[in-house]
């Protein structure tokens, strides 16, 4: 069954069923929709029509015109649509198509968002209604003249409004869960101002989005609040309450975007925390022409959002405490995974020992090492560096850690496994790249055959002092880069005595106080000393490194790993 609903009028609410092939709506008695009460609408202003099963509109010839959805409707027939809205001199009819269509605005363009789920808080919309708010009487005044006596005012007595006060202050006094808390600061208002209609607080998201967090209308009913976002920006910027004795003779020139609204008085409050700045608003409005709000009504809601506003930023405050505490949970609890993630020991080989060092800059780092032992029994070392650091780059880690022992596991030739390893890596289309420098160690023939992928080559300290870096003029790209890229290895010899040091570059790069870095010169140099065993190596470097970066915060994760075939 299609059906008018008036949206914007006196008898907003009422319904007229659209059963017959013809409906006359105007001022006469005798018109299906009669709007006698209205002196604009012309006797026979406008009619709906139905033909095989659609319905059509047409203005009657009437003086002040028929609008579809804000534009002008002549003698020939317009197609109505579901949710089309029609108006007729001040009153805006709804046109439905069997169940009601979300409404839409007239004029202007509307953000959906989320209001509270409250049984009596309908849904909220933001309209831009298009006026210039510095031009604006609604908005551009505080102070408005006392209503004409022949105004219907409702105030509550004294008493209701001392009481509603002192629970507001109550519970706003105790405010720690504010989804709890300002829905019944709302109904509190609705006891002190008996002529409110609608109620809402809307506040300021992070990205500057105005979100309505809570809303209430006296009247039950799944009518979507609208609510113009220039009143709201106007009173955010300015920091004062405002007041409209009735928007909708002061606002003449944008009468249809006002009826829009339906906003007959309203007043609005911005939300201040304690340092001055605007969170948000709380406005209260009314429907009905008779009903007014006065100056005194502003000063009463104007000093409970003052103490609404500090309760907001006391909780916010809280709840980033909390959402804080949580992140910091959280990331031990990464940090942990992560430190498992990592070998929980070095391998057991006859004559080779192991010593490895990780510090991530912050909780969880993108720099990784491991031992993965072959099908043959040989043992890859692997040390990496993703592009960056922090929880991103420690995720990137994790799926080239797992990545890296199915192709060491699959390909017995190391050049192969880290082209098929950047093949994996690189197909999954992160704008991130990795460097690695892996060592495939044969402890049986006492070599170790190297491919870099865009990183340092290792150390080679040899058992008479000199010191090289094997497979540097290999270094192929970083993986994650170009797909297809083939790796080239090289292989040395280990004699008795010989060393291999596999580092990332947050210990060559470490500043100190003189933004000054550790340099891989220096680097050489330390490993190129002599040591009573590798524990004493990790212990001299690790100081060095502190004494060199004069302890300060940690830019980079550093991450080292050392194998000495003993003999």
């Amino acid at each position: 069954m299609a059906y008018l609903i008036i949206e914007v009028g006196a008898e907003a609410g009422r319904r007229y069923e659209l059963n017959r092939d013809e409906a006359l709506i105007g001022r006469q008695a005798d018109c299906d929709i009669a709007l006698t009460e209205e002196g604009r609408v012309s006797r026979q202003h406008a009619q709906v029509s139905r033909r095989a099963g659609r319905f059509y509109i047409k203005d009657m010839g009437s003086r002040n015109g028929t609008f579809l959805n804000d534009v002008p409707v002549g003698e020939q027939p317009q197609l109505l649509q579901d949710g089309d809205l029609i108006r007729v001199c001040d009153i805006v009819f709804g046109f439905h198509h069997d169940a009601p269509a979300a409404k839409r605005s007239v004029s202007g363009t509307l953000d959906l968002a989320p209001a509270d789920d409250a049984s009596d808080s309908p849904s909220a919309i933001l309209v831009d209604e298009g006026p210039d708010p510095s031009t604006s009487p609604i908005l551009s005044k505080v102070d408005v003249s006392a209503s004409s006596s022949g105004t219907l005012q409702l105030t509550a007595s004294v008493e209701s409004r001392l009481s509603a006060l002192i629970e507001i202050t109550r519970n706003l006094g105790r405010a720690l869960a504010l989804d709890e808390v300002l829905p019944q600061v709302l109904n509190s208002l609705f006891r002190i101002f008996l002529q409110a209609d609608r109620g809402f607080i809307v506040l300021e998201s992070d990205d500057g989005s105005l979100i309505p967090r809570w809303t209430k209308a006296r009247k039950g009913g799944d009518e979507a609040i609208r609510i113009s976002r220039t009143v709201v920006r106007q009173v955010m910027e300015s920091k004062q309450a405002m007041l409209s004795e009735d928007a909708t003779s002061q606002w003449t020139d944008i009468s249809q975007s006002i009826a829009d609204l339906r906003i007959r008085s309203m007043m609005c409050a911005p939300l201040l925390d304690s340092e001055g700045n605007s969170l948000g608003v709380i406005q209260l409005d009314t429907l009905d022409q008779r009903k007014q709000f006065r100056k005194d009504d502003l000063e009463v809601l104007a000093s409970v959002a003052v103490q609404a506003g500090t309760a907001i930023h006391n909780a916010q405050l809280h709840e980033g405490a909390l959402r804080q505490k949580d992140l910091q949970q959280d990331l031990e609890l990464a940090r942990e995974v992560q430190k498992a993630f990592l070998p929980q020991g070095p391998p057991l080989l006859n004559g080779y020992r192991f010593v490895a060092f990780y510090s991530p800059a912050n909780h969880v780092g993108g720099d990784y090492y491991d031992y993965i032992t072959l099908p043959d029994g040989r043992i890859a070392i692997l040390v990496a560096d993703v592009v960056g650091h922090g929880v991103a780059a420690a995720m990137m880690m994790a799926k080239v850690s797992a990545e890296a022992k199915y192709c060491l596991a699959s390909e017995s030739h190391p050049a192969t496994a880290m082209s098929k390893l950047n093949d994996l890596i690189t197909m999954l289309h992160i704008d991130r790249f990795v460097t690695i420098i892996m060592v495939v160690l044969d402890h049986e023939k006492h070599e170790a055959t190297i491919v870099n992928a865009g990183h340092m080559a290792p150390i080679w300290r040899r058992a008479d002092g000199t010191v090289a870096e094997p497979g540097n003029d290999l270094s192929g790209l970083p993986i994650g880069i170009v797909e297809g890229f083939n790796f080239e290895q090289a292989t040395v010899q280990l004699q008795s005595g010989d060393m291999l040091f596999m580092y990332t570059d947050g210990v060559n790069e470490a500043m100190n106080v003189e933004s000054k870095q550790y340099t891989i010169g220096r680097l050489r140099d330390k490993v190129a000393g002599t040591y009573p065993d590798l524990e004493s190596l990790r212990q001299f470097l690790t100081d060095d490194l502190r004494e060199f970066t004069g302890g300060g915060p940690q830019d980079d994760d550093i991450c080292f790993v050392c194998v000495q075939y003993s003999g």
